[in-house]
C-alpha cells in the first residue's frame, strides 16, 4: 500500500490514543486529524486507521459514512456551500445551487457534494450558514457571500475559474 502518514502525525495520533481507555474510542480523533491533513478520508486512510486501532475496516467506515463532516473524496479548489435552510430556501437558494451545478456541468438533483472533473469546484448544499437575515447566503471556501443573486453566482464562478 502506498498510503503513508507522516511520522509527526502518526506520533500525534499515538499520543492521542493514550488518552482513551479503549483504542477504538480514538477513532473520531484519528479521522478528523487524517482529514485535516489529507483533505478527505480515503479508503487507505480508513484501512490504516483500522489497523492502527486494532479494528475491522467496517468499524471505521461506519463512522465515515454516518457523520456528514467526513469527506470520502477530495474537495475542489473552490468549495461552494449553498445554504438550504428555510430563510435561504425562501430567497432562492435552491435555484442558486441549480445555477452553480448547471454552469459547472454537475447534476443539480444530486444530494451529495459534487466536484468537477478538473477538481476546480465542489458544490454542496449545507444546513444553516448563520446569516438568515441576509439570505440567500453562499460560503465560498471561507468567504461568506450575502444576498447572492444569479449575477453574483456567475461572478463567484468566474473568480474560481481564474484562480
Amino acid at each position: 500500500m502506498s498510503f503513508t502518514v507522516p511520522s509527526h502525525l502518526e506520533s500525534e495520533l499515538d499520543e492521542i490514543t493514550t488518552h482513551y481507555p479503549v483504542k477504538r474510542s480514538a477513532s473520531l480523533m484519528f479521522l478528523h486529524a487524517l482529514q485535516e491533513h489529507f483533505g478527505y478520508v480515503s479508503k487507505d486512510a480508513v484501512e490504516w486507521t483500522a489497523r492502527k486501532l486494532g479494528l475491522q475496516p467496517i468499524n471505521v467506515y461506519e463512522l465515515v459514512t454516518f457523520y456528514p463532516m467526513f469527506r470520502q473524496e477530495p474537495l475542489g479548489k473552490t468549495h461552494v456551500k449553498v445554504c438550504r435552510t428555510l430563510s435561504c430556501a425562501l430567497q432562492g437558494s435552491g435555484e442558486l445551487r441549480e445555477r452553480f451545478c448547471s454552469r459547472l456541468g454537475l447534476d443539480p438533483h444530486a444530494h451529495a457534494p459534487q466536484t468537477t472533473p478538473d477538481g476546480k469546484f465542489t458544490v454542496e448544499f449545507v444546513e444553516c450558514l448563520a446569516s438568515c437575515g441576509t439570505a440567500p447566503v453562499v460560503l465560498v471556501n471561507e468567504e461568506l457571500h450575502h444576498k447572492v443573486s444569479s449575477a453574483d453566482a456567475d461572478a463567484i464562478l468566474q473568480k474560481g475559474k481564474a484562480a
